[in-house]
């Protein structure tokens, strides 16, 4: 089992421990890893994964794991992720595109609406 996090990539880096006298000895900084269930939400299933801390406090803040996926580059995953992710793009890809283009109407409507009435500030969309 590798010590890298398959959603982050955090891999063991490598320093100095230095002693009171600066002696320096090489030694490892290991990344803070664990092994998460998470749930995926287009796949209906629970996913074991190894990841750090850091990698688990992203995928709460992006909303969970398949959003996380959906926006993480390939270069970063682990073959097991990049194997999720796919599978979590061919579930939700058909609706996304749809979603997109609503959003894009709704700014653009709020926008006219923003030069008719001829306002000098930013508008909130």
């Amino acid at each position: 089992m590798s010590r890298r996090c398959e959603l982050t990539a955090k891999a063991p880096q490598v320093g100095h421990k230095v002693s009171h006298s600066n002696i320096k000895t090489k030694r490892r900084f290991l990344p803070n890893l664990c092994n998460v269930t998470f749930i995926s939400d287009a796949l209906g299933r629970n996913v074991r994964l190894r990841v750090s801390t850091n990698a688990l406090k992203s995928v709460d803040h992006r909303g969970g794991l398949d959003a996380y996926l959906l926006k993480a580059r390939d270069s970063e995953l682990s073959p097991r992720a990049l194997e999720l992710k796919r599978q979590i793009a061919k579930k939700v890809g058909a609706a996304a595109p749809i979603r997109r283009r609503a959003e894009l109407r709704v700014k653009a409507a709020c926008r006219r609406q923003f030069k008719m009435a001829g306002s000098k500030s930013r508008p909130f969309c």
